[in-house]
């Protein structure tokens, strides 16, 4: 892959900063990678980890990416309202080589159109509403159809960019990646999963209904803007 490609990633109020962070950091050491971080304005970001993160572009000077990235968090579900920021993800993702979301950054994907017939991934708690916005849910942690590649939840994210990665510039150079930054995970826990043997299975069964009532009325109305 030539030098130079360039990383668009999308910030909004309410971004889980991981489905952000983890995947660029991955990005930034690809060989000639410039990565920008776009929102309306050029202003503090407030994460939904008490901290903010300050966009590099807006929405009207941002360059055309070669890979667009749409993080998630409760955020992304009232982004699915915002008009401009739809118009950007469609505009962008146009043009891009690869389309991509971490997490919920799927259901942004899926409000701007993008997820009609397509195999795509999100977080555990939130998969079941996928299809409402046309995807075909699929239960992995990294998902790719073509030039749409989905994440899991959160952690997720570095496996993400680590396909990606591989998917630019070849296995060698994202494995390169992976022991720079020594991503060897050993968690103290096997309870990371829905399916894990030590999950807390009152949180499994509860999550899902938690986010249905906060979530669903929000991914009704961009399915009903869509039809």
């Amino acid at each position: 892959m030539e030098n130079g490609i360039r990383f668009v990633a999308l910030v909004f109020p309410g971004i889980t900063q991981l489905d952000l962070t983890g995947p660029l950091q991955v990005f930034a050491q690809l060989p000639g990678a410039v990565v920008d971080v776009a929102w309306h304005r050029i202003e503090p970001i407030a994460t939904d980890g008490g901290f903010s993160i300050l966009p590099s572009t807006t929405f009207d000077t941002a360059p055309q990416a070669d890979v667009l990235l749409v993080p998630g968090g409760q955020g992304a579900f009232e982004l699915m309202a915002d008009e401009a920021a739809l118009e950007f993800v469609r505009r962008q993702g146009s043009r891009a080589r690869y389309v991509t979301s971490v997490c919920t950054g799927a259901f942004v994907l899926g409000a701007a159109g993008l997820l009609r017939g397509r195999r795509a991934t999100t977080h555990w708690a939130s998969h079941s509403m996928l299809s409402m916005l046309g995807a075909i849910p699929v239960q992995a942690r990294v998902v790719q159809d073509g030039d749409l590649i989905t994440g899991g939840g959160i952690t997720s994210g570095i496996d993400f960019g680590l396909v990606v990665a591989a998917e630019l510039f070849g296995a060698d150079a994202a494995k390169r990646v992976q022991l720079s930054m020594e991503y060897d995970p050993r968690p103290p826990f096997d309870a990371g999963s829905p399916t894990a043997p030590d999950v807390d299975r009152g949180m499994v069964d509860a999550l899902p209904a938690i986010m249905r009532e906060r979530r669903e009325p929000l991914v009704r109305a961009a399915a009903a803007r869509l039809a």
